[in-house]
C-alpha cells in the first residue's frame, strides 16, 4: 500500500489534516469547557452576593418595620399599663399588619405581656436578648423553627426618659421563601442552623451532602443525586450561633450546551475531515499523474525498445511544473534520439554501400553465369532448337532477378516516394493476408481486425507492401519449423496472426504474430540491417526496406522473437500521418 508515491502523500497529507482538526477541535473544547467553568464559578459568586445583599435588606425592612410599631403611641401606652388583655389585641393587630410569622411584646423586666403567632424562642437564649434590648440595643438573631429558620428582630419600646418593654418581631425564611431566593439568584439555597438544612430548594434528600460542605472554604463540588453541583459557603450576618447560606449552581445544567457543541465540533470536525481527505487525494493526485505519465511513458520505451516515444502530460487545471519540465527535458531527449537514430541510419546506409557493391557483384555475378553458360550452346554454328529454348528461358529467369536486384537496391538507397490518402487497415490487413495467401493457403493466416472501418492517412499500398513481406517471413518461419519436426498445431493458437490494435494516443498499432522457428538472439539486433539474412536464397533487404517505408510514414517498427517459440513485429503508424508532411 505504501509502495505507491500517490499513496504514500494521500497518507501523510491526510494524516496532517486529520490530525490538525482533530487538535484545532480538541483545544476550542477545552477552551469552551474552560470558559463555561469560569462563567459558573463567576455567576456562583455573583449569586452568594445577592442571597447576602436579599438578607441584609430583608434584615433592614424587618428592623424599619419593629422600629415603627415600637414607637406607635398605642403600643406604647398599652405597654405602660402591664395589662395582657390590653396588649394582646395590639400585638395581633401589628402581626397581621407587617404579616410578621410572629409578635412578641415583653415589659421591662422581661415578662411576656402579649404574643401572637403561636411560637415562642427559647426562653433562655430569649431573656438574653430582651435583656439587652432592654438596655437600648436592637438584636438580629435566627432561631430553629418548623417550618424553616425564624429571623427574629429585638427592639426597645421607649417612653423616654425610660424603657418600658420590648418588641420582637419574626420572619420565618421557608421554603416558599428560598424559592424567591432561587428564581432571583437562579440558583439553589440552603439555609443552615446549627449544622441542620432549616430551608432550602433541594429535597430532603440532599441534606447530608450539603451539611459535609459547612467545614470547607471556597467553592466545592458536590453531586447530588444524578446531578453535579458546585456550591459555596456563605455566612449571614446576626448574633451567634449565625446561620450560613450555601449556594448552589448545578454543573450538569449549565454545561448542558456543552452537548450540542460536542455534537456541532463532532459534526464539523468529521466533515472537515472527509473535505481534507478529499482535497489531500486531490493533491497527491495532481503531483502523482504526471509522474504516473512519465513513469507509463518509461515503462512503454523499456518495453518496446523505442527510444523516440514521447511523454503527453495530462491536461488539467493544476499543473506541475517540476513535472511539465521533467517531461519536456525527456521529450527533447527523444526528440535528440530520433534525430540521433535517422542520422545513424543515414551513416548506417552510407556504410551499406561499401558492403552493397560487394553484394552486388556477389549477386549478379550469379545470374551472369547462368547467363553466360546459357550462350555456350548458342555458339554452334546451328543449335538445335531446344538449347535456344531452354537458353531463352534461363536468360529470361536471370534478367528478372536482376531486375528485382536492382529494384530493391533502388528502394534501399533512395528516399521512397509516397502518395497520402485515407486508408482504411482494417481492409487493408484483409488484403495482406489475401495476397501472402494467395500461392498456398497454408499455413493460413489469422485476422484479428475489427469489424468497422479503422481509417488513417498513410500509403496504404506501401503499407500493403510491408505486411505482405511480414507475413511473407512469417509463413516461411512456420514452414521452417514444421521441416525441424515439430508438428502442425502443436500450440494453442494461430501459427500465424495479423492484429490491429487501436492505441487511443493518435497512434494504431499492427502485429504480425507466428509461432516458427524464431530468431536467435545474437542475430536478432542485426534483422534490419540490409543483406543480412538468415533465410537461404533471402536477399536480406526485405526488413530493411519495410523500416526504410514505416520510418518514412512517421511510424515505428519493432521486433522481438524467442528462438524455437516464434516472432512479433509490431508497427505503429500515425492516425494523422506523418509528421514532415512528406507525400
Amino acid at each position: 500500500m505504501l509502495g505507491s508515491l500517490t499513496n504514500r502523500i494521500f497518507l501523510a497529507s491526510a494524516l496532517l489534516a486529520v490530525l490538525s482538526i482533530l487538535t484545532a477541535v480538541v483545544l476550542v473544547r477545552a477552551s469552551v469547557v474552560r470558559e463555561a467553568e469560569r462563567g459558573l464559578q463567576r455567576g456562583l459568586q455573583e449569586a452568594s452576593a445577592l442571597v447576602t445583599e436579599w438578607q441584609t435588606s430583608l434584615s433592614e425592612n424587618f428592623q424599619v418595620a419593629a422600629r415603627l410599631i415600637a414607637d406607635a403611641p398605642p403600643l406604647k401606652a398599652a405597654v405602660s399599663t402591664d395589662d395582657p388583655a390590653t396588649v394582646a389585641p395590639l400585638v395581633r393587630d401589628y402581626r397581621a399588619l407587617i404579616r410578621a410569622t410572629v409578635c412578641i411584646v415583653t415589659d421591662r423586666e422581661g415578662r411576656v405581656l402579649a404574643e401572637a403567632g403561636g411560637w415562642r424562642p427559647d426562653r433562655e437564649e430569649a431573656g438574653v436578648a430582651v435583656a439587652r434590648a432592654v438596655h437600648g440595643e436592637e438584636l438580629v438573631s435566627y432561631w430553629p423553627h418548623p417550618n424553616g429558620l425564624l429571623l427574629l428582630v429585638t427592639v426597645p419600646i421607649a417612653a423616654p426618659p425610660q424603657i418600658i418593654g420590648t418588641l420582637s418581631v419574626g420572619f420565618v425564611f421557608d421554603r416558599q421563601r428560598a424559592q424567591q431566593v432561587r428564581q432571583l439568584t437562579e440558583s439553589e439555597v440552603a439555609l443552615v442552623l446549627d449544622g441542620r438544612v432549616r430551608a432550602s430548594t433541594l429535597p430532603e434528600s440532599a441534606a447530608p451532602a450539603i451539611g459535609r460542605l459547612l467545614a470547607g472554604t471556597g467553592a466545592s463540588p458536590i453531586r447530588i443525586g444524578d446531578e453535579e453541583y458546585v456550591a459555596l459557603v456563605r455566612p449571614l450576618a446576626g448574633t451567634k450561633p449565625a446561620p450560613v447560606a450555601v449556594v448552589l449552581h448545578s454543573r450538569t445544567e449549565r454545561l448542558r450546551f456543552l452537548t450540542t457543541i460536542n455534537a456541532a465540533l463532532g459534526l464539523t470536525a468529521l466533515v472537515a475531515v472527509i473535505v481534507a481527505i478529499g482535497l489531500s487525494y486531490l493533491v497527491a493526485r495532481t503531483i502523482t499523474r504526471p509522474l504516473e505519465a512519465i513513469t507509463r511513458g518509461m515503462r512503454e520505451v523499456a518495453a518496446t525498445g523505442d527510444l523516440t516515444r514521447k511523454i503527453a502530460l495530462p491536461a488539467g487545471n493544476w499543473e506541475d511544473e517540476d513535472a511539465r519540465l521533467l517531461a519536456s527535458t525527456f521529450n527533447t531527449l527523444t526528440d535528440s534520439i530520433a534525430r540521433f537514430q535517422r542520422e545513424a541510419a543515414q551513416r548506417e546506409r552510407l556504410l551499406s554501400l561499401g558492403r552493397m557493391s560487394t553484394v552486388i557483384a556477389h549477386e549478379i555475378r550469379n545470374p551472369l553465369m547462368i547467363i553466360k553458360a546459357a550462350l555456350r550452346p548458342l555458339r554452334k554454328a546451328r543449335p538445335a532448337q531446344e538449347d535456344v529454348a531452354e537458353a531463352a528461358k534461363d536468360i529470361g529467369e536471370e534478367v528478372d532477378r536482376l531486375n528485382r536486384i536492382v529494384t530493391e537496391v533502388l528502394d534501399l538507397a533512395r528516399p521512397v516516394p509516397f502518395e497520402l490518402s485515407a486508408t482504411d487497415l482494417a481492409a487493408l490487413c484483409r488484403q495482406a493476408a489475401a495476397a501472402a495467401t494467395a500461392g498456398d493457403p497454408d499455413p493460413p493466416v489469422a485476422l484479428a481486425v475489427p469489424d468497422h472501418p479503422l481509417v488513417v492517412y498513410t500509403d496504404g499500398e506501401r503499407v500493403r507492401a510491408v505486411l505482405v513481406n511480414l507475413l511473407t517471413n512469417a509463413r516461411h518461419a512456420v514452414l521452417a519449423g514444421r521441416q525441424d519436426g515439430r508438428p502442425d498445431g502443436e500450440r494453442d493458437g494461430p501459427e500465424v496472426e495479423l492484429a490491429l490494435v487501436d492505441c487511443h494516443d493518435d497512434r494504431v498499432a499492427i502485429e504480425v504474430r507466428d509461432r516458427g522457428t524464431g530468431i536467435a538472439a545474437a542475430h536478432l539486433g542485426r534483422v534490419f540491417e540490409p543483406y543480412y539474412t538468415t533465410r537461404r536464397g533471402g536477399t536480406g533487404l526485405g526488413l530493411a526496406i519495410a523500416r526504410n517505408i514505416v520510418d518514412g510514414l512517421g511510424g515505428r517498427i519493432a521486433i522481438s522473437s524467442e528462438e524455437g517459440a516464434g516472432t512479433s513485429v509490431r508497427i505503429e503508424l500515425p492516425v494523422t500521418g506523418p509528421g514532415d508532411g512528406k507525400a
